[in-house]
């Protein structure tokens, strides 16, 4: 295990540059196809990010990934949208674009008036219809609010785009975590995830009540132990979870300087810490999709490498054992702060601390 502690914030926010904010609607009474349950959250990065994509899921839903490859023109994005609301939901992301355009943010498109630009917003849906009024999805509207409440501070949990989210049997939700390199290239760096768990496969392992992704940390690193005889039997007699469609999606964040080949190996490798967590994962009925962005604000001097391999090689190591580490732990955040809604028990509804 790499040498490092969680950021202040034990967030994506804990990259400088990097803003969350979420919108949503929740009734208080909410049941399968009744009252509103759904949301989007929107991470923002004011100035642009350098950023690429990797979709792992067999079902995703997604905008302007294509962009997003590092072959492709466009190097940067100004925001990126996670919406509830399956195909629907993706109409939130004009509301991010109209709040981005209104601010400034997006690429200049003429020197003589800097009020043309063109946002940058790719975005990625979970599958959450059922869950409340099938009828009720983000649009517009919710994208334009919750770019505006972007902030370093947001909730977790039952909130933004995890309003709606259910991970295997129980409820899920939106989390975050970080962690500031020790040692290394990257000494002083931070990586941070921001993750909307909402998968078909299961987040708790059956035998023992902790959920898959304490693995590497261990339970006591988030305060937990194992459930009892009793509290085991109540979770394997819980129904599997019935819908069609599912997916986990989310954003993770660096400060290190790297291209978008390098964050494209970030996203890729942030799949490793889904794989910890969920079991299984990327199914057929999984969008599972990660972007990884850099704001750049730290420069990191290359290395001396054989001509065949790039000057930051082991600095994009570091990134990517980091990017693992807190996609992991963000799926269990979010599982963690989750709250029932609908009738889909939490997990401390099922292992009170």
């Amino acid at each position: 295990m790499m040498r490092s502690g969680p950021g202040v914030r034990n967030s994506i926010t804990d990259v400088a540059g990097v803003l969350v904010g979420h919108h949503q609607a929740l009734d208080a009474e909410v049941s399968d196809g009744a009252g509103a349950a759904t949301g989007c959250t929107v991470v923002r990065v004011p100035g642009g990010a350098t950023a690429s994509v990797d979709v792992r899921g067999g079902g995703p839903g997604t905008r302007e990934t294509d962009l997003l490859d590092p072959a492709n023109t466009v190097r940067q994005l100004n925001a990126v949208l996670l919406t509830g609301g399956s195909a629907y939901g993706l109409a939130a992301a004009d509301g991010v674009m109209r709040w981005s355009e209104e601010h400034g943010e997006g690429i200049p498109m003429d020197p003589a008036d800097p009020s043309r630009v063109v946002p940058i917003v790719p975005g990625a849906v979970i599958f959450d219809l059922p869950v409340g009024d099938w009828g009720i999805r983000p649009d517009a509207d919710f994208g334009y609010r919750a770019a505006a409440a972007a902030s370093t501070e947001f909730a977790r949990g039952t909130a933004g785009a995890g309003v709606g989210a259910r991970a295997g049997a129980i409820k899920g939700g939106i989390g975050s975590a970080s962690v500031v390199l020790a040692d290394g290239p990257g000494a002083g760096v931070t990586v941070g995830a921001v993750i909307v768990a909402n998968p078909v496969g299961s987040v708790v392992d059956p035998r023992t009540g902790l959920p898959w992704g304490v693995g590497t940390d261990g339970p006591d690193f988030f305060g937990l132990r194992p459930g009892t005889t009793d509290e085991i039997a109540a979770l394997a007699a819980l129904p599997a979870k019935s819908m069609v469609l599912n997916t986990t999606i989310g954003v993770i964040a660096t400060d290190a300087a790297i291209d978008p080949a390098a964050c494209r190996r970030m996203a890729a490798t942030g799949h490793d810490g889904l794989a910890r967590a969920i079991r299984p994962v990327h199914s057929p009925l999984d969008g599972d999709t990660l972007f990884a962005l850099s704001t750049g604000a730290i420069e990191v001097a290359p290395l001396e490498l054989p001509r065949a391999f790039p000057g930051d090689l082991l600095l994009l190591d570091q990134l990517c054992t980091a990017a693992a580490v807190v996609v992991e732990r963000a799926v269990v955040d979010a599982v963690l702060a989750a709250t029932s809604i609908a009738g889909i028990p939490a997990y401390h509804d099922l292992f009170p601390r």
